[in-house]
């Protein structure tokens, strides 16, 4: 009789193995990520275009609503604050900062997301081609804005980020110092959103596929 309780019955689906190991949404998982993980590129430019769109955004409602409580360029005019940080970063205020770290923070996780939503697999991997998406594109903008002139500065005049923040005049250390800290909060936020589109799917297999 005790040999019969330690057997699982026929057709009883709560019985598992013993030993540890993989389970089965884990080899599942595992297989997907080797066949379709690392970088892809073409979900990472939707991401970009989508923290692109993300930044505009913003810029304009903080700056509007900055503009309705009466906030001037000096105390906290985001427009104003973007402007200043493309031409120099030397004048840009301290509330100004701050508000065009969140926007970039914020755009670059949107777009991290979706990269990583769209490509399922390598959250991190997403998130960092976005940023790198960013910077390319600033690098050919900036080539033909040399070449043709500054009327083909398309983001500069959209007042756009994520972008390289500072025009092609000598650097000084201000604008290097703030150059950094926008690559490491846009990365930041991009590898962040990234991660949170791919945990999505995790949450579907584990849905899908039990634990």
């Amino acid at each position: 009789m005790s040999n019969q309780h330690s057997l699982p019955h026929d057709g009883d689906s709560a019985a598992v193995a013993a030993e540890r190991g993989p389970t089965r949404r884990e080899e599942v998982v595992e297989r997907e990520r080797d066949r379709f993980g690392g970088f892809k590129w073409g979900s990472a430019f939707f991401g970009w275009l989508t923290a692109t769109g993300t930044a505009v955004l913003l810029t304009a409602v903080l700056s509007a609503i900055g503009a309705g409580v009466g906030l001037g360029a000096a105390d906290g005019d985001v427009q104003s604050a973007a402007d200043d940080l493309t031409s120099n970063a030397d004048t840009v205020s301290v509330i100004g900062a701050v508000a065009l770290a969140i926007i970039l923070f914020v755009a670059y996780y949107c777009g991290g997301y979706v990269a990583g939503r769209m490509a399922r697999f390598s959250g991190v991997k997403q998130g960092v081609a976005v940023w790198i998406w960013a910077i390319v594109i600033a690098i050919v903008v900036a080539i033909v804005v040399a070449v043709a002139g500054a009327q083909f500065n398309v983001l500069g005049n959209l007042n756009s980020f994520p972008r390289i923040p500072i025009d092609e005049g000598a650097l000084t250390a201000t604008g290097i110092v703030t150059a950094i800290v926008v690559a490491l909060i846009s990365l930041g936020g991009a590898v962040l959103g990234g991660l949170a589109g791919m945990r999505y799917h995790r949450r579907v297999d584990h849905a899908g596929l039990g634990r």
